[in-house]
């Protein structure tokens, strides 16, 4: 059995509109929320073998916040530029071709591609995956390049505004 978790980057900023999509930085909320992310991973022993990581500067940002949460080895972290603006069906080939002695994989990734691939894997849709968001399944694989629609059961699905309060 594998096991599979996405992250979606958090929040970014649209402030400057000279920079490139690839180019924006996290925004306040953003910032504020990774920490908090970051925490509720390593809190829900999500530890991967491998985080791969969009090349976008968003991404990027999440990834290695990620990563130094959990304490990854260079080793452990990817960055695959390909992975920005990527279809699900792009994210399921990157997938289908890693090395089967990996058992944990993360990615951190963007909409709408992350919430495609957790339809055509889990079955489910869901009604919104918000930035920050983190969605972790078991897959009922022994290779990687057996992943193929339904084969996922959801494990977690955790997100900011889960984690707010009314006043």
């Amino acid at each position: 059995m594998k096991q599979l978790t996405l992250i979606r980057h958090a929040k970014s900023s649209w402030k400057h509109p000279e920079l490139a999509d690839f180019d924006r930085p996290l925004n306040k909320r953003g910032k504020k929320d990774l920490p908090d992310m970051t925490e509720r991973i390593y809190q829900s022993n999500l530890h991967p073998d491998l985080l791969l990581s969009s090349g976008a500067r968003r991404a990027v940002t999440t990834a290695n916040a990620v990563a130094s949460r959990l304490k990854l080895k260079p080793e452990q972290f990817q960055i695959i530029p390909e992975l920005y603006e990527s279809s699900s069906e792009t994210l399921l080939y990157t997938l289908q071709n890693l090395p089967d002695k990996l058992t944990h994989v993360m990615l951190v990734g963007h909409n709408p591609g992350l919430e495609m691939l957790i339809h055509f894997l889990t079955q489910n849709q869901l009604e919104k995956f918000p930035t920050a968001a983190v969605f972790s399944m078991h897959l009922s694989i022994a290779q990687w390049a057996e992943l193929a629609e339904g084969c996922a059961t959801p494990i977690l699905f955790d997100y900011p505004k889960k984690h707010l309060t009314a006043t």
